[in-house]
């Protein structure tokens, strides 16, 4: 069991610029590689700006040029900005270290917290973050007038929102009963230690995701809390809760190394 400290780094008018955050999670990560700190958690606000993971192709970022910071997580394209908590847990974790089994567990505090607010979120297969599901497709409102049978979504892979409407619009997947995504997680270990974290949806303007292709998923969109319930949520009522959840679960996890699979002696190099 590890100790772990919050820092409550900047909120609403005192929000955090995305480069000096960065700048902030470089030092901590030294610190924490060489046990001057123990493990920490930064907590914040951006003021609006996308940012592109490792994995972020051409295509998804906005098409008017708008700026966008190419950063070392892993993942794609996201929007941080007023009215979502962004969380960045620096960690050391026993080598090699197992990243899932790190995402899972903040997918975990996130799930609890949400559920916490009355709103019961889940993991999706082969996609990182929380999500709301939405109504089977048969049960999903038609778009445009059209059945489901002619959304053209399910016959072009690369169709894109940006260019059709707001009716395909990410932030309006919660109109259209779709899967829906109410927080990210994008991370980066080195020297064992993690850094970048995740994004929770409290209560933004989601329109600022509709310029982008948002994690890359071109079939799902965005929610927030406030969204889902119909009612305004504030950082300041999440906050405490997110730390009790991450507290929990970070400080109480058995952390082990990553198995690795024994190398046979057939396929060992010669």
């Amino acid at each position: 069991m590890s100790e772990l400290r919050f820092v409550r780094l900047g909120f609403g008018e005192q929000a955090v610029e995305y480069q000096e955050a960065w700048q902030k999670q470089r030092e901590v990560h030294a610190a924490r590689f060489e046990d001057r700190v123990p493990d920490t958690c930064l907590l914040l606000e951006h003021p609006p700006v996308y940012t592109a993971g490792r994995r972020t192709a051409d295509s998804e970022r906005p098409l008017d040029g708008t700026p966008v910071i190419d950063v070392d997580r892993g993942g794609k394209i996201t929007w941080h900005g007023p009215g979502q908590l962004v969380g960045y847990p620096i960690q050391k974790l026993p080598r090699p270290v197992d990243v899932v089994a790190h995402v899972r567990r903040l997918e975990d505090a996130l799930i609890r917290t949400a559920r916490d607010f009355g709103v019961e979120t889940t993991r999706v297969e082969g996609r990182s973050g929380v999500w709301v599901l939405g109504d089977p497709v048969d049960q999903r409102p038609s778009l445009g007038g059209l059945s489901l049978d002619f959304d053209p979504r399910l016959q072009d892979e690369e169709f894109d929102a940006r260019l059709n409407g707001p009716e395909y619009a990410p932030s309006n997947a919660g109109q259209r009963r779709e899967d829906r995504k109410l927080a990210a997680i994008g991370i980066r270990v080195a020297k064992g230690v993690t850094m970048h974290g995740f994004a929770l949806n409290v209560n933004p303007d989601n329109t600022w995701f509709d310029r982008i292709v948002p994690c890359g998923i071109r079939d799902a969109g965005v929610t927030s809390l406030s969204s889902e319930l119909g009612r305004e949520i504030t950082i300041e009522e999440v906050l405490p809760v997110v730390e009790k959840h991450l507290r929990e679960i970070l400080e109480g996890a058995e952390l082990a190394p990553r198995a690795v699979e024994p190398q046979s002696a057939a396929a060992a190099p010669v």
